[in-house]
């Protein structure tokens, strides 16, 4: 069954939709991934630090960081605890968890929060984000941890 689906009904249809593929289909795809896909992934962002994290950690100030920190060291957020210390917050859609099999941080991120760790004393916490909330909330024990240590 499985064998005569996909031979006779699922190929087919895959063959239909690759010869109506147009360039006007993949412009269109290039632009929501672009344009309104990366802004809503930022608005989202946005709205896990200033309605989420800002609310539950008063004392501390969240800024963005700079784009060469968050393009090379893959922090969005520096959450200052003092004038010198720092957390770093990296902000992943929960897609990434699903679809990764819980998302692992690569050699290149790890290097970079080590190096964030040696700059402002402090972690880099990976928030997942469903529909701008917090959708790992253990996180904010262990950040309320880190804070404690810093402080």
């Amino acid at each position: 069954r499985l064998y005569e689906k996909i031979t006779e009904v699922v190929i087919p249809e895959w063959q239909d939709a690759f010869k109506a593929l147009t360039k006007e289909d993949c412009y269109n795809y290039i632009y929501n991934l672009t344009i309104n896909r990366t802004f809503d992934g930022y608005l989202r962002e946005k709205s896990v630090v200033n309605d989420g994290l800002a609310k539950i950690f008063p004392n501390i100030r969240f800024e963005e960081s700079s784009p060469e920190l968050d393009h090379a060291g893959d922090i969005d957020y520096i959450g200052y605890v003092s004038d010198q210390k720092a957390i770093g917050i990296q902000i992943k859609p929960v897609t990434a968890k699903s679809n990764f099999g819980n998302y692992s941080v690569s050699e290149r991120m790890k290097s970079s929060f080590e190096s964030f760790k040696e700059d402002y004393q402090g972690k880099v916490f990976i928030v997942y984000s469903l529909d701008g909330e917090i959708a790992n909330e253990d996180v904010i024990e262990e950040i309320k941890k880190e804070v404690i240590t810093l402080l």
